[in-house]
């Protein structure tokens, strides 16, 4: 709690407007990721799995070994408007040289592109690099189905493996652009079908080391739970977002009207339990979304939760009866609430209650969440 000293005291009125602006920016920041390749190298794939979905399923992109882009295509994340995802026709597919199809496909829209091929990056995709690093924006090659290249390699070998496969995978795409002019390119092995397995991850943290801090900060809590690592930067995350909501339902308390205190600090709550519950992956829907990626039925997932917030629908009521677990929270509101309308003393110490109180509520929804959707993925992919 040291840290929130300078958040109680001083100019609330200031104070909670500078978090209000804060939440706003962080709501609105659009990230556009841009993804293109040869015709059946898995974009569409690999579109749908950045937005938790299966393949075939409602709201899904069109998959298929041919080619049917030939415009850009938007998708959207379903739980993060923010989040745009857009299919591009492969550079190969078209008439126009690298640099004139960057400028056909809109090319400054987007934050960064994603060049997939699922056997060997060609010279079309490399002259595509080239044209993207001229214009100073971030790529990376994937090298897609990698599921199927390693049963297509041990149906051949049945001795060979698993790592093996990914080392000569790996090394090929590797040489072969070398050959066309990237001294040491980055290249992720990834399975559109399971992000869970092989080199998402070290795609994710890539993204989070290189894009502006505004840009992770959106793509962090949107993109799907592919690792108990992934789960605990997405709680570092939303415990940062802590910080500012607290602000807001400190300054709040500052204002003598009947019940204005307690209102704000329920909606604050609320919304924060919605952000969580959405980001970690445990609204209904997106556990239903889980059941069909994984193949673990939906009851065996909810059964790994052990907060009442996990896989229901967020009301208050349901939010006040799971703080109600919390000794600490219900003797600092009961303060809270009388405490505003003292003389002199009692507005201040409203205000520092409010702030104990918001701080407190918002740490124990967020750890109880996290916890579950630690457990959740381990019962879904390990």
């Amino acid at each position: 709690m040291a840290t929130m000293g300078p958040f109680c005291k001083n100019d609330q009125a200031l104070a909670a407007e500078k978090a209000k602006m804060y939440l706003e920016k962080m709501n609105n920041i659009l990230v556009n990721i841009a993804i293109t390749g040869e015709g059946g190298a898995g974009k569409s794939t690999l579109v749908n799995a950045l937005r938790g979905i299966k393949n075939g399923t409602e709201g899904a992109a069109p998959t298929g070994v041919v080619e049917t882009t030939m415009e850009p295509t938007e998708y959207f994340h379903a739980e993060h408007a923010n989040i745009r995802i857009w299919d591009l026709p492969g550079v190969g597919t078209t008439k126009f040289k690298a640099a004139k199809y960057l400028k056909k496909v809109g090319f400054e829209k987007y934050d960064f592109f994603i060049i997939v091929s699922n056997e060997r990056f060609k010279e079309n995709d490399a002259k595509l690099a080239k044209e993207i690093q001229k214009m100073k924006k971030k790529f990376y090659f994937v090298r897609s189905k990698i599921d199927n290249s390693i049963t297509s390699q041990q149906k051949d070998n049945p001795n060979v493996q698993e790592e093996e496969v990914l080392n000569i995978i790996r090394n090929y795409c590797t040489e072969e652009l070398q050959k066309l002019g990237f001294e040491s390119p980055k290249i992720f092995l990834v399975s559109g079908s399971r992000l869970d397995l092989y080199e998402f991850e070290g795609l994710r943290k890539t993204l989070m080391e290189e894009l502006p801090e505004h840009q992770r900060y959106v793509l962090q809590l949107a993109l799907p739970n592919t690792s108990l690592e992934a789960i605990e930067q997405k709680k570092k995350t939303l415990e940062k977002k802590i910080i500012w909501f607290t602000v807001t339902s400190t300054a709040a308390a500052a204002a003598p009207v009947p019940g204005l205190p307690e209102a704000v600090n329920v909606g604050i709550i609320m919304g924060f339990t919605v952000d969580c519950a959405v980001s970690l992956g445990l609204t209904p829907k997106l556990l239903r979304k889980l059941s069909e990626l994984s193949g673990v039925p939906l009851d065996d997932l909810k059964a790994e939760t052990k907060s009442p917030l996990a896989g229901a629908e967020i009301i208050d009521d349901l939010v006040l009866k799971v703080l109600k677990k919390s000794s600490a929270f219900i003797a600092a509101a009961a303060l809270q609430g009388g405490a505003t309308f003292v003389p002199a003393v009692g507005i201040p110490f409203a205000m520092a209650i409010s702030c104990v109180t918001t701080y407190r509520a918002l740490t124990y929804i967020l750890n109880s969440l996290a916890d579950d959707a630690q457990s959740v993925f381990k019962k879904a992919w390990l």
